[in-house]
């Protein structure tokens, strides 16, 4: 019986300190040419080498200062600022790959949705398919702050306000351009059938739109859709929308129960299990040998600031954790940031000691640290015993860490049957899911769809 494959992303950000911080001052990390094109584009032909299903970029609106009530730890250390616009990068990687999928990050409440409709219209356009979203609502006052707020709206609001604006881009996206509606038709100088083409009338609690959508349909007219909320808002927001939902966690059991539960969620929402892909983040160092591994392990942590990933850290929990001694219990009320985050300051441990203890390698995802075959042994472990589908691999040293992965992790993964040995053909969605290249008709997007 064939395994199923292992979905790969590759995890990053537009900017010099991502996850795993402080590792920007290793002497063969590229991480401060982030604000290259070819930075972007060698490192989308290492993936399409390895043959990853994406690269997915994350983004922030807003900095990380609530560590010490300031900004100072967060600059000394690039700790995702500065930080570029993500979506402008796609064009170009698109340019120098056949294959590989983007998912990129961008806030659904950051500006209105009938101008993110034709951003992603031309973003998938561009790509030929490969685009896909990764919905957040954000979670810093200080982005709020910055637009002239006096901070974040609740967390379950935020999520109301994201489900209406996915409802005006299906609107959008799915039901303003008929299928057959481009005829391109020279000979009777018809380039679009006026009666094909219909204006959207949305008027909600959040929006109000009327128009036509700006752009003919793509290949997906939806871009794929991701999301990282594991609350419970998150996860029936997760099971109304997400094809694809990343996941945190460094317990198999309870990683394993966020999964059942949005399958279950999924399933509830009249979608099938299997609709929703989840991947964990994780960091991995391979080596040609154990040891080797290990002592560039060792070599990585020399240079990784943990205390730079507790101020990341402290603005996820929303939280000043400098204000508690190195062995106080770190005990949380439910905050209006990321409420994952909060739950498992008690799964690290639950003081600021254990925290910078986890946080050695300047981040808080788990590190796999081995030859190919005990990475690959890890990598497989945590798929049979949680059921996720894949991995966000975030970066360490750039682009070691990705090229490593690639040279010695992929052909051993595909020795076991768990990694492909060559793209499938199509947009993003068919190669996730073999169902070709539009959300099914079981996704909530399906009922604004205009059929003839």
């Amino acid at each position: 019986m064939a395994r199923k494959h292992i979905v790969l992303n590759a995890f990053n950000e537009n900017c010099v300190g991502h996850i795993n911080h402080g590792l920007w001052t290793h002497p063969r990390d590229r991480s401060t040419e982030y604000n290259t094109i070819e930075y972007w584009t060698d490192l989308a032909c290492t993936l399409e080498r390895g043959l990853f299903d994406g690269l997915f970029i994350a983004d922030i609106l807003g900095v990380y200062d609530v560590y010490n009530g300031g900004l100072d730890l967060t600059l000394r250390e690039a700790v995702q600022l500065p930080i570029n616009d993500p979506t402008l990068l796609v064009s170009a990687m698109a340019a120098a790959t056949t294959h590989l999928g983007f998912g990129v990050t961008v806030n659904a409440l950051s500006e209105h949705p009938y101008l993110l409709a034709r951003r992603f219209s031309t973003l998938d356009h561009l790509t030929r398919g490969r685009f896909g979203w990764n919905i957040v609502t954000g979670y810093l006052d200080s982005a709020a702050r910055a637009i002239g707020l006096d901070n974040q709206l609740l967390h379950d609001e935020r999520y109301d306000r994201a489900d209406e604006c996915l409802e005006v881009l299906y609107k959008l996206l799915e039901g303003s351009w008929e299928d057959g509606a481009v005829r391109r038709d020279r000979e009777h100088r018809v380039f679009a059938d006026p009666a094909r083409v219909h204006a959207v009338r949305h008027h909600g609690r959040f929006y109000d739109v009327e128009g036509v959508h700006l752009s003919e349909p793509s290949p997906q007219r939806t871009p794929v859709l991701y999301q990282a909320g594991t609350s419970g808002r998150g996860q029936r927001f997760a099971a109304r929308h997400a094809e694809a939902v990343f996941v945190g966690g460094i317990h198999k059991p309870a990683v394993r129960e966020t999964v059942q539960s949005l399958r279950a969620a999924a399933a509830q929402a009249g979608r099938r299990p299997e609709d929703v892909k989840i991947v964990l983040g994780v960091s991995v160092v391979p080596g040609a040998t154990a040891a080797e591994a290990h002592d560039k392990h060792a070599e990585y942590v020399r240079y990784a600031n943990p205390e730079a990933g507790l101020a990341h850290f402290a603005s996820s929990v929303g939280v000043d954790l400098a204000r508690y001694g190195l062995d106080d219990p770190i005990q949380l009320d439910t905050t209006n940031a990321i409420q994952s985050a909060a739950k498992a300051i008690q799964q690290l441990g639950g003081t600021r000691r254990k925290l910078l203890e986890h946080f050695e390698l300047g981040g808080r995802y788990p590190a796999i640290v081995g030859d190919a075959a005990q990475v690959a042994d890890e990598l497989q472990g945590w798929v049979e015993e949680t059921g996720i589908d894949g991995f966000n691999l975030t970066r360490t040293v750039v682009p070691e860490s990705f090229e490593d992965f690639v040279d010695l992790v992929v052909p051993e993964l595909q020795n076991r049957g768990l990694h492909k040995s060559a793209y499938a053909p199509g947009s993003l969605r068919h190669k996730l899911f073999g169902e070709g290249d539009r959300l099914p008709e079981r996704h909530a997007a399906a009922q604004f769809r205009r059929l003839r």
